[in-house]
């Protein structure tokens, strides 16, 4: 979808993200080129080899007991972001660029803007279960996207007029009735930040614009709660499909809507 996007022309004035898109986001922001694409790319393509979710069950079990609350460390992901974004504030990047996280002590989003880049990044990423809250401030903060998963509303709060939706795929997916105990929980997580994005495109203001890319699937599946596990597939084959698939598909799309670039 970014390939899609500075292929067309289009250069970002701000950029704002949530989890993964804040490690994307925060790429783009430090470089808005289609050779910060292609790192990022290759990123991906070779995430299996960067362990973030490598450790053995027996590493995860020992990691689980020593922290209670996770599976992993988040130190591999910390090595490839300072890799990715070579940047050690938010304000240093050339490009306005802000993540949320969901802080725990006050039940509340909370957008970074300044500050260390990483720890941001870090605290938005913060997939409970999966990877330790982050601790800022003396707060503890957890993935994002518990509160603000695709933040249209913030852009517009920060003064966007055309504003593209870069997500990963699961909103293209209709929900089913779940069928048992696990489905019922992620299904109800699934209502809850779809709702929100559904507001945020109702009421977007007049004069402002939003494109939602898509991500290529000709038939996007059901959502499938049991595939909210699967974290650790991420083999080379099926992350360059999914790459060419949304690249072919958002540039087809930018094209049919005419984009105009400033």
């Amino acid at each position: 979808m970014l390939r899609a996007l500075l292929e067309a022309g289009v250069r970002p004035d701000l950029v704002v993200g949530t989890s993964v898109g804040a490690m994307n986001g925060a790429a783009v922001a430090a470089d808005p080129s289609l050779g910060s694409i292609r790192r990022l790319a290759s990123a991906w393509e070779n995430l299996d080899a960067e362990r973030l979710f490598g450790a053995s069950p027996f590493t995860q079990a020992a990691t689980l007991i020593r922290t209670r609350t996770s599976l992993h460390s988040n130190r591999p992901l910390r090595r490839l972001i300072e890799r990715l974004v070579p940047v050690a504030l938010i304000e240093e990047l050339p490009v306005p660029f802000q993540c949320v996280a969901a802080c725990v002590e006050r039940a509340a989003e909370r957008w970074f803007s300044e500050g260390p880049l990483a720890d941001a990044i870090l605290a938005s990423s913060a997939v409970p279960g999966i990877l330790p809250p982050v601790e800022i401030g003396g707060e503890h903060f957890i993935d994002g996207g518990i509160v603000n998963s695709i933040p249209i509303g913030r852009a517009v709060e920060l003064g966007a007029s055309v504003i593209y939706v870069m997500h990963v795929g699961r909103i293209e997916r209709p929900l089913t009735p779940p069928r048992n105990l696990w489905q019922t929980a992620m299904v109800a997580f699934e209502i809850a930040r779809r709702h929100r994005f559904a507001r945020d495109m109702a009421s977007l203001p007049e004069g402002v614009v939003a494109h939602v890319l898509p991500s290529g699937e000709r038939k996007p599946p059901r959502y499938d709660s049991a595939a909210q596990l699967r974290y650790r597939d991420f083999s080379p084959d099926a992350v360059r499909r999914r790459i060419a698939q949304a690249h072919r598909a958002s540039a087809a799309h930018l094209k049919s809507v005419q984009v105009l670039v400033p």
